[in-house]
């Protein structure tokens, strides 16, 4: 049997390798080092590389485990600056990071596409995977973006979607199946919802104060279920045969672990219906 594990993937946007050292004055790179390396370990497959700046391309060269033994995505920069950028910049940070190609490429966002430099960014992205430098290209969509039109009118190898327990308008209105049988990959993020099921009600932020006892209903939901909401939220996307790989975000060695104590128990029975919000504006801002 295939571990879960295998379908979830690692983004690396959390890391703060561009940032100071963290409160207990742990270096980025050693918290970075041991993350990939629970992860690596674990059998997980795609690393999601976030766009860094220089010198944090380069320490997280250092931290990946040799050999690499996750399926790399790039993003490449919007297409404003025009496609001999975008490629010099995706070049250059394969350089920095120490790879000769990658597993994918993805625009920055569905939106760039459709500007007046986006076609010529996406055919470079074209061009670049029938150059071998990656196997597939796509593109991140909002449950805003039409995404079965954006797959039809570019046909992407690979969609980054936001999909979770509490976001499930791309499932209920049948999107993400439909791109499933047009053969597109799907990858799930935003699927723990920028932490909102984890926050106390009285913590929520003010755009989800409207849906607080939504949430409220869920979390008890979960607790009688006999699970927590770090499993339940990977039990759901986990379990989506839409999915062909779940993208989380962790900021430490030992969230890692938590990610991957959770992804390997068995999903909890609950009722995944009862648990979708129906306010857009809350989900759009949570989901960003």
């Amino acid at each position: 049997m295939t571990s879960p594990l295998s379908k979830l993937g690692l983004g690396t946007a959390q890391f703060g390798l561009d940032q100071p050292p963290g409160p207990r004055g742990r270096p980025r790179e050693a918290e970075a080092r041991d993350i990939l390396s629970i992860a690596g370990r674990s059998g997980m497959g795609v690393l999601d590389v976030s766009r860094h700046g220089a010198s944090a391309d380069t320490l997280l060269r250092g931290a990946l485990p040799q050999p690499n033994p996750f399926r790399i995505t790039l993003t490449c920069i919007r297409p404003d600056r025009g496609p001999d950028a975008v490629e010099t910049e995706l070049r250059a940070q394969m350089l920095r990071l120490g790879v000769e190609r990658v597993h994918a490429i993805v625009a920055p966002s569905a939106t760039d596409l459709f500007t007046p430099h986006g076609p010529a960014m996406w055919d470079r992205l074209k061009s670049l995977k029938d150059q071998g430098l990656c196997r597939q290209i796509g593109v991140p969509v909002y449950a805003s973006d039409d995404p079965v039109g954006v797959a039809r009118r570019f046909k992407p190898d690979v969609v980054q979607a936001p999909a979770s327990l509490l976001d499930q308008r791309l499932l209920i209105d049948g999107s993400l199946a439909t791109l499933a049988e047009m053969g597109v990959e799907v990858h799930l993020r935003s699927i723990f919802l920028n932490g909102v099921l984890f926050l106390p009600p009285d913590r929520a932020p003010s755009h989800l104060k409207a849906a607080a006892g939504r949430i409220s209903r869920a979390r008890r939901l979960i607790a009688e279920g006999r699970s927590d909401p770090l499993q339940a939220a990977l039990g759901f996307a986990l379990t989506r045969p839409e999915a062909s790989a779940v993208l989380v975000g962790v900021t430490s060695a030992a969230e890692m672990s938590a990610v991957v104590a959770a992804a390997m128990s068995p999903p909890p029975d609950l009722d995944w219906d009862e648990m979708a919000l129906d306010d857009p504006e809350a989900l759009n801002w949570a989901a960003a």
